[in-house]
C-alpha cells in the first residue's frame, strides 16, 4: 500500500461522522398538530391564515420572516420578541417545530387547517 496512514485517518475520519449523524435526533415538524397549537397560542396576533391582526407581528402569509432556518425560528418563539411572550417552557421543542411546519404551509397560499 502506498499510503496506509491515510487510509486509517480516512476510515477514522468515516467512521466519527458517521457515529456523529447516527446519534442526532431528526424532528419533522407534525403540521396538524402544528396547526392546533397555532389555533391556541398565536391566531389572536398573527391570523387565522398568517396576515397579522397585530400591528409588527409577522405576516406568515408574505413569507418575509419564513425564509430563515428552524432553528433560527424556534429562537424567537422561545425567546419573543416586543409584544411576543417567550415560549420556552411552555412548548417543547418538538411542538415548536411543528409550528414552524405549519407555519410553512402559510406561507404557500394558505393554511392546512387543523
Amino acid at each position: 500500500m502506498k499510503y496506509p496512514r491515510m487510509k486509517s485517518h480516512f476510515a477514522t475520519t468515516m467512521a466519527v461522522l458517521l457515529l456523529t449523524f447516527a446519534t442526532v435526533d431528526v424532528y419533522a415538524g407534525d403540521v396538524g398538530k402544528g396547526g392546533r397549537i397555532y389555533a391556541q397560542h398565536c391566531v389572536i396576533c398573527h391570523g387565522a391564515d398568517g396576515v397579522n391582526v397585530m400591528p409588527d407581528a409577522p405576516n406568515f402569509a408574505q413569507s418575509e420572516s419564513l425564509l430563515r432556518p428552524d432553528q433560527f425560528i424556534m429562537t424567537a418563539i422561545k425567546e419573543g420578541k416586543n409584544a411576543m411572550p417567550a415560549f420556552q417552557g411552555m412548548l417543547k421543542d418538538e411542538e415548536i417545530l411543528d409550528v414552524i411546519a405549519y407555519l410553512r404551509t402559510l406561507e404557500n397560499g394558505g393554511p392546512m387547517r387543523p
